[in-house]
């Protein structure tokens, strides 16, 4: 089931994942309009509101290529927040995935003219902190590839069954920098390192054998039953305080063994009928 967003507007740095947004959304049903002139949109809307079109989801993607968009968005967000209820998604990532992202690409910056990439991407994040700060969320894709960001977005963007509470359970390695969106962030690099074990450093901490060893040490059972005891006392209070969704990101170096085995166990003990539990092994691979 999608959630009862039916008019988004997607924004945010050129690079971010617009266009995959925009695909993904498609997928789900949003009719998506790209790069909409500012001043069209309340007149689309209308349209839209008069029924005359059967839309019954509808996406836009508008940013910096626009002309006068800087000029022009801030009224008409204004203006339109008082014929609909529309849902504003700011894109971002950091300076340096973006260089990267346009260096793999090889296609030049919007803004960057005759100055660098990078000069560009800081022109650009200047001049688009103030819709940032409307945004009613931010999603920052520094960390996820482009051809993984449909996960990334389905975790925003499908409702968890019944109305439950949608965790991600996500492990990491700190080597690759920390998930910036984590609600609760746990360090597992005190435990016993599987790497620096022949027979195990070239295994996962999904092998039986990793999580024998990891699981091992005497710190280790604890480390798991304080945290269960944690978030089984504030998990209920996020659910009454009405959060719908949370990410508990648990890092290691390498986010290959030790934290891996750490989110599997803790997945495995929040999944019950009170929450839809979802686990993102985001550095295995690496």
């Amino acid at each position: 089931m999608v959630r009862a967003d039916r008019f988004l507007i997607i924004t945010g740095l050129s690079g971010s994942g617009k266009s995959v947004a925009s695909r993904f959304l498609e997928d789900l049903g949003y009719y998506c309009v790209d790069n909409l002139p500012a001043k069209l949109i309340p007149v689309l809307v209308d349209l839209w509101r008069s029924k005359k079109v059967e839309i019954p989801r509808l996406a836009l993607v508008v940013d910096i290529r626009e002309h006068g968009f800087l000029e022009e968005f801030p009224k008409v967000w204004r203006q339109i927040k008082k014929r609909v209820s529309p849902r504003l998604i700011f894109l971002d990532a950091s300076d340096e995935t973006l260089v990267k992202r346009f260096g793999e690409s090889r296609r030049p910056h919007p803004l960057a003219g005759r100055r660098s990439v990078l000069e560009g991407v800081k022109l650009e994040r200047r001049r688009l902190e103030r819709v940032r700060k409307t945004a009613d969320e931010v999603i920052d894709t520094t960390a996820t590839p482009l051809p993984a960001l449909k996960a990334l977005l389905a975790a925003r963007f499908l409702k968890s069954p019944k109305g439950l509470m949608r965790i991600m359970v996500v492990s990491f390695g700190y080597k690759y920098g920390l998930p910036l969106d984590s609600d609760l962030v746990f360090d597992a690099r005190f435990l016993p390192n599987p790497f620096y074990v022949e027979r195990l450093k070239r295994l996962t901490g999904l092998s039986r054998r990793v999580r024998e060893f990891v699981l091992q040490p005497p710190a280790a059972a604890a480390f798991l039953a304080e945290l269960r005891r944690f978030l089984a006392f504030l998990l209920p209070l996020y659910v009454e305080e009405g959060k719908t969704q949370l990410r508990i990101s648990v890092g290691c170096t390498g986010g290959r063994h030790r934290s891996v085995v750490i989110a599997e166990e803790l997945a495995s003990t929040l999944r019950t009928p009170k929450y839809d539990i979802n686990i993102d092994h985001r550095d295995l691979r690496k």
